[in-house]
């Protein structure tokens, strides 16, 4: 099926990283960077010379195309969505992709920083893809695998059944997001145009891998408030509120219920950001966990220790703000059962095996998921996300195409 097609995801990937797409989380505009439109501009066209007429690019920065249905049959909607921002973490500009053919297993230096070198012991996934053409970026900025494998993967796609009209398959829609990394992600996203039944993101790691469940998310906001006074006569009157936030981040567990001691199902509270002076001193927490309902626990927890914190220094008050960041998509997933059957089933065809696990972490599906698209997330091969040791296997990204084409001759199968 694939033995005479010449897979064009490779070449798509290598010219799309090049495009700095860094989205930021400092910005009030949508998208945070006009510079991700760019990108969107450059897939628009191709997904126009491929012939998909309506395929656009929105205000918001949002791209979308429609590869029609050829079957007889009443097929589902299926969208496939990938992000086109990179993450504000590590240098999204100047990104020069290295390619290094028929991987041997021994350490990638990166010849831009010499200090960055890319071992088997401290990323033993490369342990399986002996034999793979990894692609890197040269030492300075990361690689912008964490998205462009997955639109790279989904263009190749396209191009793949508009070759091969003998695949049957339904009407498919394609959506590629900004600000992702920013969780916006789909803040503007035109749920009624895009009209799909149900969709996957391809936005995961290792080859296999289908993820069918993430972290509910919260954020937390504390404001401390002290009292100001001249430091010349503030005896008895200052409460300085930069000590009272310190002193409660000193009550917080080191041990436990951060992500620096917690993985596989284990949730966590994660203090990200910290400003203020004497009259005034904000921390804001990142709040995760798989089941929903911890979140509130977590949560009493941290009010309990800035009570703690004010009772340890009279005439400071404090604010406490809590939001809604996302949820466990799962809790609408298992509603919908043959969403996920048919992406294991299509990991297999394309001969994989299905990895299912979870996301410590979120995507555009969790929240398209709540907003009635059921949307699992499917793996293109990134791999060390959001710094300098960042790659992907194009073997990887290549299976990731076959899978998405077995899906679609999937849905068009289960249809009446």
């Amino acid at each position: 099926m694939f033995d005479n097609y010449a897979f064009t995801v490779k070449d798509r990937f290598l010219q799309y990283v090049q495009i700095d797409t860094q989205s930021n989380p400092d910005s009030t505009s949508f998208p945070s960077t006009e510079k991700q439109k760019d990108l969107g501009r450059v897939l628009v066209n191709e997904l126009l010379a491929l012939g998909l007429s309506d395929a656009h690019l929105d205000e918001w920065g949002y791209v979308y195309a429609t590869i029609p249905s050829n079957s007889n049959k009443q097929v589902p909607v299926v969208c496939f969505c990938s992000h086109m921002d990179t993450s504000s973490d590590c240098s999204g500009t100047g990104v020069k992709p290295i390619v290094h053919e028929n991987y041997d297993g021994s350490p990638i230096t990166l010849p831009d920083d010499t200090t960055q070198v890319i071992t088997i012991e401290e990323h033993p996934y490369l342990n399986e893809r002996i034999g793979d053409t990894i692609i890197t970026a040269s030492g300075t900025t990361l690689l912008g695998a964490d998205d462009k494998a997955g639109i790279a993967i989904i263009m190749d796609l396209a191009n793949y059944l508009l070759q091969h009209p003998e695949i049957k398959h339904g009407t498919i829609k394609i959506l590629f997001t900004p600000d992702e990394e920013i969780g916006r992600g789909v803040d503007k996203v035109d749920m009624k145009k895009l009209g799909a039944d149900f969709g996957y993101t391809l936005d995961g790691g290792e080859i296999g891998s289908l993820e069918d469940e993430n972290f509910s998310a919260d954020g937390m906001k504390v404001i401390f408030k002290g009292i100001s006074a001249h430091p010349g006569s503030a005896k008895g009157k200052m409460v300085n509120a930069i000590k009272v936030a310190n002193y409660f981040l000193e009550l917080l567990p080191n041990d436990e219920l951060t992500p620096e001691t917690t993985d596989d199902r284990y949730g966590f509270v994660h203090p990200v950001h910290m400003e203020g002076g004497v009259e005034q001193a904000t921390v804001q927490f990142i709040i995760r966990d798989f089941y929903t309902h911890k979140l509130a626990a977590y949560e009493s927890f941290l009010k309990d220790r800035v009570e703690e914190s004010l009772q340890q220094f009279p005439g400071a008050t404090a604010e406490i703000f809590i939001n809604e960041q996302y949820r466990n998509m799962k809790e609408v997933l298992d509603q919908h059962p043959h969403v996920v059957a048919y992406a294991s089933q299509a990991i297999e065809r394309a001969g994989c095996v299905p990895r299912t696990t979870g996301i410590r972490g979120g995507t555009d599906g969790a929240r398209l998921s709540y907003l009635g698209l059921p949307c699992p997330n499917i793996f293109t091969g990134e791999m060390a996300l959001h710094g300098k040791h960042e790659y992907v296997s194009v073997q990887d990204m290549q299976k990731s195409v076959e899978t998405l084409v077995h899906l679609t001759m999937i849905c068009e199968e289960q249809a009446s």
